[in-house]
């Protein structure tokens, strides 16, 4: 029995408990809070068994304690909650593998995979889990080495699928330990507002691109039509020509509106110069849609001449691979366009292995959509001039994203601006 002056917590014999443990920068990353507010909040308890903080900005720190709950599949929920910030069991166990039964659904009680690492346990040794992806379950090779995010609807009969979350572990996304001035990116928010002071955080975004672009980097933009319709096409176009684009993600009507400017110099009908509506104008989109189908594509349009500026041009020119995934209100659509979703889920998740920087541009379907494919150790930024774009990327789980609202063009036109300022490689 306790004595009056222990300040540890009585915990009952009765009640299940296990021992977790978690390393890292978990102070200042605010992990250890989280984890802990997480216990009494789902209605737990726990004792700190051992905490060690690190001195200095560079060394980590451990912790371990003791979680108690009221009955087994409480605790099972606090430690499933708690595992997504790094905690982990002290006494490990391989984890568990059952065959697929069936092609396009996992057995019962698979592991639903986060957008961050993942390692899992198999005879005593930990090994990573590759194209990390959120909503996925995961599944090993036949040879136990190696282990991958699968989607629920690409698992094959008799591939080996995780089950249950023991013998897992997360290394949750912390805060960058190099010395110097922190910019936006230092601790992972997606708190998003419209009073924000936005220069500060352009300036950084154009630093990390430039290094991206200059490095081991690889970016992925992703952008609605109204890169187009707010007369942003050009900006656009030269961050294209500058190598500050690697992939581009997209739909039917980035495209369409964009060949629309290059052939008819409007947008949706509205001449991009000086904003007035066009005579017959509304057919413009159609026409567009009508002559790349005639001639068969986007690429067939660029090696044909007809089709010599704008965003497509330069992805064709330059080789930039895009998707172009189509929804049910598309018109036409282009010959380009994956009208399977399957098939352009399959496409993106090809095209966003190694990027390391994604900037999504006032599109809220394919930012959520792309938002899902991520690993969360990628930095992305969402430039929307409505919040909830941002909301919907954080309750979605992307909780890596920096949002700034407010219009493109203005955005597009300083972030021009920023990397111009910035020195050059070889200075």
């Amino acid at each position: 029995m306790s004595s009056s002056l222990d300040p540890r917590p009585e915990v009952s014999v009765d009640r299940p408990s296990e021992e977790v443990e978690v390393r890292g920068h978990i102070i200042d990353s605010l992990l250890l809070p989280k984890i802990l507010d997480l216990i009494i909040q789902l209605g737990g308890e726990f004792e700190l068994r051992d905490v060690q903080i690190g001195h200095t900005r560079r060394d980590p720190s451990h912790a371990r304690l003791l979680v108690t709950a009221a009955d087994a599949v409480l605790l099972e929920r606090i430690l499933k909650q708690i595992s997504l910030h790094g905690a982990r069991a002290v006494d490990s166990e391989d984890c568990r593998l059952v065959p697929a039964d069936m092609d396009g659904a996992f057995p019962d009680g698979f592991y639903c995979t986060t957008n961050q690492q993942t390692e899992i346990r198999i005879d005593g040794e930990w090994l990573a889990v590759d194209r990390q992806e959120m909503d996925c379950g995961v599944v090993v090779a036949a040879d136990r080495r190696s282990a991958r995010c699968v989607p629920m609807s690409d698992v094959v009969q008799g591939e080996l699928v995780l089950i249950g979350r023991k013998g897992t572990r997360i290394q949750p996304v912390q805060r960058a330990t190099e010395p110097g001035t922190p910019d936006a990116f230092s601790f992972m928010s997606s708190a998003v507002s419209t009073e924000k002071p936005k220069g500060v955080t352009v300036r950084d975004i154009a630093r990390s691109m430039r290094a991206a672009r200059d490095g081991e980097g690889r970016i992925l933009i992703v952008a609605g039509p109204a890169v187009v319709h707010t007369g942003s096409r050009d900006a656009f176009s030269r961050l294209i020509r500058e190598g500050y684009v690697d992939v581009l993600f997209a739909g039917n009507a980035l495209a369409t509106h964009d060949m629309e400017q290059s052939l008819y110099g409007t947008s949706l009908g509205i001449n991009v110069t000086d904003a007035r509506p066009m005579h017959e104008g509304h057919e413009h989109h159609l026409r567009t849609l009508n002559t790349m189908r005639r001639l068969g594509g986007i690429r067939a349009a660029v090696e044909q001449g007809v089709l010599r500026q704008g965003i497509m041009y330069e992805c064709i020119a330059r080789n930039i691979p895009y998707v172009l995934a189509g929804s049910i209100r598309d018109d036409g659509p282009l010959p380009d366009v994956i009208t399977d979703s399957l098939a352009a889920q399959r496409a993106m998740r090809e095209l966003c292995e190694g990027v390391t920087f994604c900037l999504m541009i006032a599109t809220t379907l394919h930012s959520i959509a792309t938002g899902n494919l991520l690993p969360a150790k990628v930095k992305v930024v969402c430039v929307d001039i409505n919040p909830s774009t941002v909301t919907k990327l954080a309750d979605r789980g992307s909780f890596q994203t920096i949002g700034l609202v407010t219009d493109v063009e203005p955005f597009l036109r300083v972030l021009l601006d920023e990397l111009d300022r910035l020195p050059s490689s070889s200075q």
